[in-house]
Protein backbone atom coordinates (compact mmCIF):
# COMPACT_ATOMS: atom_id res chain seq x y z
CA UNK A 1 0.00 0.00 0.00
CA UNK A 2 1.51 3.42 -1.25
CA UNK A 3 1.70 6.42 0.82
CA UNK A 4 -1.10 8.16 -1.14
CA UNK A 5 -3.68 4.77 -0.76
CA UNK A 6 -2.79 5.24 2.70
CA UNK A 7 -3.77 8.48 3.28
CA UNK A 8 -7.01 8.04 1.27
CA UNK A 9 -7.70 5.16 3.23
CA UNK A 10 -7.51 7.19 6.53
CA UNK A 11 -9.80 9.35 5.03
CA UNK A 12 -12.20 6.76 3.56
CA UNK A 13 -12.58 5.26 6.90
CA UNK A 14 -14.07 8.30 8.53
CA UNK A 15 -16.54 7.99 5.91
CA UNK A 16 -17.59 4.29 6.73
CA UNK A 17 -17.54 5.62 10.76
CA UNK A 18 -20.14 8.38 10.01
CA UNK A 19 -21.99 6.79 7.21
CA UNK A 20 -25.15 5.46 8.74
CA UNK A 21 -25.60 9.41 9.03
CA UNK A 22 -26.14 10.09 5.71
CA UNK A 23 -29.13 8.71 5.13
CA UNK A 24 -30.76 9.73 7.98
CA UNK A 25 -30.08 13.72 7.06
CA UNK A 26 -31.53 12.99 3.55
CA UNK A 27 -34.51 11.42 5.40
CA UNK A 28 -34.71 14.20 7.26
CA UNK A 29 -34.53 16.59 4.52
CA UNK A 30 -37.43 14.56 2.92
CA UNK A 31 -39.78 14.26 6.03
CA UNK A 32 -39.29 18.03 5.71
CA UNK A 33 -40.45 18.08 2.08
CA UNK A 34 -36.97 20.51 1.42
CA UNK A 35 -36.54 18.49 -2.30
CA UNK A 36 -40.37 19.66 -3.05
CA UNK A 37 -39.94 23.23 -1.14
CA UNK A 38 -37.22 24.55 -3.61
CA UNK A 39 -38.65 22.94 -7.09
CA UNK A 40 -42.01 24.83 -6.10
CA UNK A 41 -40.40 27.63 -4.81
CA UNK A 42 -38.23 27.85 -8.50
CA UNK A 43 -41.75 27.15 -10.60
CA UNK A 44 -43.83 29.86 -8.62
CA UNK A 45 -44.00 33.02 -10.42
CA UNK A 46 -40.64 35.13 -10.77
CA UNK A 47 -39.50 31.92 -9.68
CA UNK A 48 -35.56 31.32 -8.59
CA UNK A 49 -33.60 29.80 -5.52
CA UNK A 50 -34.95 30.50 -2.48
CA UNK A 51 -33.03 31.84 0.76
CA UNK A 52 -32.21 30.39 3.98
CA UNK A 53 -34.91 32.43 5.60
CA UNK A 54 -37.96 31.64 3.17
CA UNK A 55 -36.80 27.82 3.58
CA UNK A 56 -36.51 28.21 7.13
CA UNK A 57 -40.30 29.77 7.21
CA UNK A 58 -41.56 26.98 4.82
CA UNK A 59 -39.79 24.18 7.11
CA UNK A 60 -40.65 25.63 10.64
CA UNK A 61 -36.73 25.01 11.43
CA UNK A 62 -34.91 27.42 13.01
CA UNK A 63 -31.97 28.88 10.21
CA UNK A 64 -29.03 27.84 12.59
CA UNK A 65 -29.41 24.34 12.12
CA UNK A 66 -31.06 24.27 9.15
CA UNK A 67 -27.84 26.07 7.61
CA UNK A 68 -25.86 23.13 8.83
CA UNK A 69 -28.10 20.52 7.25
CA UNK A 70 -28.31 22.21 3.95
CA UNK A 71 -24.38 22.67 4.13
CA UNK A 72 -23.97 18.94 4.29
CA UNK A 73 -26.70 18.34 1.54
CA UNK A 74 -24.90 20.53 -0.54
CA UNK A 75 -21.52 18.44 -0.06
CA UNK A 76 -23.40 15.74 -1.34
CA UNK A 77 -24.69 17.44 -4.88
CA UNK A 78 -28.21 17.25 -2.82
CA UNK A 79 -28.54 21.35 -3.49
CA UNK A 80 -26.51 24.01 -4.75
CA UNK A 81 -26.08 27.12 -3.54
CA UNK A 82 -27.10 29.79 -6.08
CA UNK A 83 -26.85 33.86 -6.90
CA UNK A 84 -29.94 35.52 -5.26
CA UNK A 85 -32.59 36.42 -7.70
CA UNK A 86 -32.40 39.71 -9.61
CA UNK A 87 -36.03 41.10 -7.49
CA UNK A 88 -33.96 39.75 -3.94
CA UNK A 89 -34.68 42.00 -1.42
CA UNK A 90 -31.06 43.93 -0.44
CA UNK A 91 -32.02 42.26 2.82
CA UNK A 92 -32.12 39.13 1.56
CA UNK A 93 -29.24 39.50 -1.41
CA UNK A 94 -26.23 38.78 1.13
CA UNK A 95 -27.99 35.58 2.46
CA UNK A 96 -27.10 32.12 1.06
CA UNK A 97 -29.57 30.98 -1.65
CA UNK A 98 -30.46 26.96 -2.54
CA UNK A 99 -31.10 25.77 -5.71
CA UNK A 100 -31.85 22.18 -6.94
CA UNK A 101 -29.69 19.75 -8.50
CA UNK A 102 -30.70 16.39 -10.50
CA UNK A 103 -30.34 14.47 -6.71
CA UNK A 104 -33.14 16.56 -5.50
CA UNK A 105 -35.06 16.27 -8.01
CA UNK A 106 -35.09 12.66 -7.90
CA UNK A 107 -36.32 12.77 -3.99
CA UNK A 108 -39.62 14.94 -3.94
CA UNK A 109 -42.86 13.16 -2.78
CA UNK A 110 -43.78 12.07 -6.39
CA UNK A 111 -40.50 10.38 -6.98
CA UNK A 112 -38.44 8.37 -4.41
CA UNK A 113 -39.17 10.31 -1.64
CA UNK A 114 -40.73 7.55 0.11
CA UNK A 115 -38.84 5.25 -0.76
CA UNK A 116 -36.17 6.93 1.04
CA UNK A 117 -38.30 7.13 3.89
CA UNK A 118 -38.51 3.55 4.44
CA UNK A 119 -35.01 2.85 3.94
CA UNK A 120 -34.66 5.27 7.43
CA UNK A 121 -37.63 3.44 8.48
CA UNK A 122 -36.36 -0.52 9.01
CA UNK A 123 -38.88 -2.54 10.23
CA UNK A 124 -37.36 -4.17 13.47
CA UNK A 125 -34.80 -3.44 15.82
CA UNK A 126 -33.04 -7.01 15.22
CA UNK A 127 -31.05 -6.50 11.52
CA UNK A 128 -29.68 -9.84 9.76
CA UNK A 129 -26.60 -8.46 9.69
CA UNK A 130 -25.32 -9.43 12.80
CA UNK A 131 -22.93 -12.01 13.54
CA UNK A 132 -26.39 -14.27 15.48
CA UNK A 133 -28.32 -13.89 12.09
CA UNK A 134 -25.12 -14.59 9.99
CA UNK A 135 -24.35 -17.37 11.73
CA UNK A 136 -27.85 -19.13 12.25
CA UNK A 137 -29.10 -18.06 8.86
CA UNK A 138 -32.42 -16.61 10.28
CA UNK A 139 -33.45 -13.33 11.94
CA UNK A 140 -35.06 -14.16 15.77
CA UNK A 141 -38.02 -11.04 15.23
CA UNK A 142 -38.85 -12.92 11.63
CA UNK A 143 -42.06 -15.01 11.19
CA UNK A 144 -42.29 -17.64 8.62
CA UNK A 145 -44.15 -18.34 5.54
CA UNK A 146 -43.54 -22.03 3.83
CA UNK A 147 -40.61 -22.02 5.56
CA UNK A 148 -39.13 -18.99 4.53
CA UNK A 149 -38.76 -15.17 6.78
CA UNK A 150 -41.25 -13.00 6.28
CA UNK A 151 -41.71 -8.85 6.42
CA UNK A 152 -43.81 -9.72 9.57
CA UNK A 153 -42.40 -8.68 11.93
CA UNK A 154 -44.39 -7.59 15.26
CA UNK A 155 -43.91 -3.55 14.76
CA UNK A 156 -44.35 -3.55 11.32
CA UNK A 157 -47.99 -2.52 11.15
CA UNK A 158 -46.67 0.87 12.41
CA UNK A 159 -44.48 1.22 9.17
CA UNK A 160 -47.25 -0.41 6.25
CA UNK A 161 -48.28 2.83 5.01
CA UNK A 162 -44.46 3.54 4.56
CA UNK A 163 -43.67 0.17 2.85
CA UNK A 164 -46.95 0.28 0.84
CA UNK A 165 -45.49 4.35 -0.41
CA UNK A 166 -42.21 3.22 -0.88
CA UNK A 167 -42.96 0.45 -3.09
CA UNK A 168 -45.42 2.53 -5.64
CA UNK A 169 -42.07 4.72 -5.41
CA UNK A 170 -39.81 2.34 -6.84
CA UNK A 171 -42.57 0.79 -9.31
CA UNK A 172 -43.22 4.16 -10.50
CA UNK A 173 -39.60 4.77 -11.74
CA UNK A 174 -38.75 1.09 -12.52
CA UNK A 175 -41.78 1.11 -14.87
CA UNK A 176 -41.29 4.43 -16.55
CA UNK A 177 -37.48 2.49 -17.38
CA UNK A 178 -39.35 -0.25 -18.88
CA UNK A 179 -41.47 1.97 -20.54
CA UNK A 180 -38.97 3.89 -22.15
CA UNK A 181 -36.25 1.40 -22.49
CA UNK A 182 -37.96 -1.37 -23.52
CA UNK A 183 -41.70 -1.39 -25.03
CA UNK A 184 -40.94 -3.83 -27.66
CA UNK A 185 -41.22 -5.76 -24.63
CA UNK A 186 -44.93 -5.63 -24.51
CA UNK A 187 -45.70 -5.92 -28.27
CA UNK A 188 -47.88 -9.09 -28.68
CA UNK A 189 -48.99 -9.66 -25.23
CA UNK A 190 -52.92 -8.98 -24.63
CA UNK A 191 -52.69 -10.22 -20.87
CA UNK A 192 -50.41 -9.38 -18.30
CA UNK A 193 -50.52 -10.63 -14.94
CA UNK A 194 -48.34 -8.48 -12.20
CA UNK A 195 -47.18 -10.99 -9.34
CA UNK A 196 -46.83 -9.15 -6.10
CA UNK A 197 -48.09 -5.86 -7.46
CA UNK A 198 -49.74 -4.71 -4.27
CA UNK A 199 -52.05 -1.76 -5.69
CA UNK A 200 -51.25 -2.10 -9.18
CA UNK A 201 -48.80 1.29 -9.39
CA UNK A 202 -46.71 -0.37 -12.29
CA UNK A 203 -49.89 -2.27 -13.99
CA UNK A 204 -51.70 0.84 -14.55
CA UNK A 205 -48.66 2.55 -16.01
CA UNK A 206 -47.90 -0.28 -18.36
CA UNK A 207 -51.40 -0.25 -19.65
CA UNK A 208 -51.72 3.65 -20.14
CA UNK A 209 -48.53 3.22 -21.94
CA UNK A 210 -49.49 0.20 -24.02
CA UNK A 211 -53.33 0.49 -24.74
CA UNK A 212 -54.12 -2.74 -26.00
CA UNK A 213 -53.02 -4.80 -22.43
CA UNK A 214 -55.46 -5.94 -20.09
CA UNK A 215 -54.08 -6.20 -16.75
CA UNK A 216 -54.68 -8.49 -13.75
CA UNK A 217 -52.50 -8.26 -9.92
CA UNK A 218 -52.16 -11.37 -7.96
CA UNK A 219 -51.61 -10.34 -4.12
CA UNK A 220 -52.84 -10.86 -0.70
CA UNK A 221 -56.36 -10.95 0.05
CA UNK A 222 -55.26 -8.58 2.82
CA UNK A 223 -53.44 -6.06 0.18
CA UNK A 224 -55.98 -5.87 -2.94
CA UNK A 225 -58.99 -5.58 -0.91
CA UNK A 226 -57.76 -2.00 0.09
CA UNK A 227 -56.57 -1.52 -3.43
CA UNK A 228 -58.42 1.75 -5.21
CA UNK A 229 -60.02 0.96 -8.30
CA UNK A 230 -58.16 1.19 -11.45
CA UNK A 231 -59.20 1.12 -15.06
CA UNK A 232 -57.97 -1.77 -17.13
CA UNK A 233 -57.00 -3.58 -13.77
CA UNK A 234 -58.35 -6.54 -12.01
CA UNK A 235 -57.24 -7.50 -8.80
CA UNK A 236 -57.17 -11.20 -7.37
CA UNK A 237 -56.83 -11.88 -3.98
CA UNK A 238 -54.37 -15.77 -3.34
CA UNK A 239 -50.77 -16.28 -3.21
CA UNK A 240 -48.59 -16.72 -5.96
CA UNK A 241 -47.02 -20.48 -3.63
CA UNK A 242 -50.67 -21.60 -4.49
CA UNK A 243 -52.07 -20.80 -7.71
CA UNK A 244 -50.88 -18.02 -10.37
CA UNK A 245 -53.86 -17.25 -13.09
CA UNK A 246 -53.23 -17.79 -16.92
CA UNK A 247 -52.46 -15.08 -18.65
CA UNK A 248 -49.70 -14.23 -22.19
CA UNK A 249 -47.31 -12.83 -19.98
CA UNK A 250 -46.63 -12.89 -15.98
CA UNK A 251 -44.23 -9.84 -14.58
CA UNK A 252 -42.53 -10.20 -10.88
CA UNK A 253 -41.06 -6.80 -10.11
CA UNK A 254 -38.76 -6.93 -7.12
CA UNK A 255 -40.70 -10.08 -5.90
CA UNK A 256 -38.28 -12.87 -6.20
CA UNK A 257 -35.44 -11.25 -4.14
CA UNK A 258 -37.20 -11.65 -1.35
CA UNK A 259 -36.99 -15.50 -1.23
CA UNK A 260 -34.62 -18.64 -1.04
CA UNK A 261 -33.46 -20.31 -4.31
CA UNK A 262 -35.92 -23.01 -3.35
CA UNK A 263 -38.92 -20.99 -3.26
CA UNK A 264 -38.02 -18.94 -6.05
CA UNK A 265 -37.91 -22.12 -8.66
CA UNK A 266 -41.20 -23.30 -7.14
CA UNK A 267 -42.64 -19.66 -7.36
CA UNK A 268 -40.98 -19.77 -11.38
CA UNK A 269 -42.41 -22.84 -12.12
CA UNK A 270 -46.28 -21.53 -11.40
CA UNK A 271 -45.58 -18.89 -13.67
CA UNK A 272 -44.31 -21.00 -16.53
CA UNK A 273 -47.33 -23.04 -16.40
CA UNK A 274 -49.46 -20.46 -16.35
CA UNK A 275 -48.39 -19.02 -19.81
CA UNK A 276 -48.75 -20.20 -23.48
CA UNK A 277 -46.21 -22.90 -23.99
CA UNK A 278 -45.11 -21.53 -27.28
CA UNK A 279 -45.96 -17.55 -26.84
CA UNK A 280 -45.74 -16.77 -23.36
CA UNK A 281 -43.13 -15.59 -21.35
CA UNK A 282 -41.98 -14.55 -17.74
CA UNK A 283 -40.55 -10.21 -17.30
CA UNK A 284 -38.51 -10.55 -14.22
CA UNK A 285 -38.10 -7.07 -13.01
CA UNK A 286 -34.75 -7.32 -10.47
CA UNK A 287 -31.12 -6.17 -9.60
CA UNK A 288 -28.18 -8.40 -11.60
CA UNK A 289 -25.36 -8.35 -9.55
CA UNK A 290 -22.35 -7.18 -11.39
CA UNK A 291 -19.43 -8.89 -9.41
CA UNK A 292 -17.20 -6.69 -11.22
CA UNK A 293 -18.74 -3.72 -11.85
CA UNK A 294 -16.08 -2.16 -14.15
CA UNK A 295 -17.78 1.38 -15.75
CA UNK A 296 -21.33 0.33 -13.85
CA UNK A 297 -22.80 3.90 -12.37
CA UNK A 298 -25.33 0.97 -10.46
CA UNK A 299 -22.70 -1.58 -9.52
CA UNK A 300 -22.66 0.53 -5.63
CA UNK A 301 -26.20 0.79 -5.42
CA UNK A 302 -27.14 -3.09 -6.11
CA UNK A 303 -24.62 -4.05 -3.75
CA UNK A 304 -25.98 -1.88 -1.12
CA UNK A 305 -29.29 -3.52 -1.89
CA UNK A 306 -28.25 -6.85 -1.37
CA UNK A 307 -26.70 -5.52 2.31
CA UNK A 308 -30.27 -4.36 2.85
CA UNK A 309 -31.45 -7.64 1.71
CA UNK A 310 -29.61 -9.26 3.96
CA UNK A 311 -30.64 -7.20 6.56
CA UNK A 312 -34.07 -7.54 6.88
CA UNK A 313 -35.05 -11.44 5.28
CA UNK A 314 -31.42 -13.31 5.59
CA UNK A 315 -32.44 -15.77 2.91
CA UNK A 316 -33.51 -12.67 0.14
CA UNK A 317 -30.72 -11.69 -2.02
CA UNK A 318 -29.96 -10.05 -5.39
CA UNK A 319 -28.19 -11.95 -7.68
CA UNK A 320 -25.77 -12.55 -10.32
CA UNK A 321 -26.38 -13.49 -14.16
CA UNK A 322 -25.63 -17.11 -13.11
CA UNK A 323 -27.57 -17.19 -10.30
CA UNK A 324 -30.75 -16.11 -12.43
CA UNK A 325 -29.43 -18.59 -14.88
CA UNK A 326 -29.80 -21.33 -12.25
CA UNK A 327 -33.33 -20.58 -11.39
CA UNK A 328 -34.52 -20.26 -14.91
CA UNK A 329 -32.97 -23.35 -16.19
CA UNK A 330 -33.92 -25.18 -12.79
CA UNK A 331 -37.91 -24.10 -13.30
CA UNK A 332 -37.69 -25.50 -16.72
CA UNK A 333 -37.40 -22.84 -18.94
CA UNK A 334 -35.58 -23.75 -22.14
CA UNK A 335 -34.46 -19.94 -22.86
CA UNK A 336 -33.71 -16.00 -21.36
CA UNK A 337 -31.95 -12.87 -22.08
CA UNK A 338 -30.96 -9.53 -20.04
CA UNK A 339 -32.58 -6.55 -21.08
CA UNK A 340 -30.74 -3.17 -19.49
CA UNK A 341 -33.32 -0.59 -18.73
CA UNK A 342 -30.62 1.93 -17.39
CA UNK A 343 -31.60 1.68 -13.77
CA UNK A 344 -30.72 -0.09 -11.05
CA UNK A 345 -32.94 -3.25 -12.09
CA UNK A 346 -32.89 -4.87 -15.31
CA UNK A 347 -35.86 -6.93 -17.71
CA UNK A 348 -34.89 -10.90 -17.38
CA UNK A 349 -37.37 -12.42 -20.09
CA UNK A 350 -37.79 -16.03 -19.46
CA UNK A 351 -39.49 -18.52 -22.01
CA UNK A 352 -41.02 -22.13 -21.71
Amino acid sequence: MGLDEEARARAEVWNYAFGYINCRVVKCAVELEIPDIVRKHAGAGAGGPVSLSELSSAVGVPTEPLHRIMRFLIHHRIFKTSPPPPHAESSSSDEVHYAATPLSGLLTRDNLAPFMLLQGTPPGPNRGITPEALRTGRRPDLKSVNGEDTWSVPDFGYHMKVFTDSMAAHARVATQAVIDNFPEGFEGIETLLDVGGRHGMALSMLVKAFPWLRGTVLDLPKIVDHAPPLEGIHFVGGSMFENIPNSNAVMLMWILHDWSDEACIDILKKCKDAIPKDTGKVMIVEAVIDEDGEGDEYAGARLSLDMVMMSVMVKGKERTYKEWAYLLEEAGFSRHNVVNIKTVVSVIEAYP
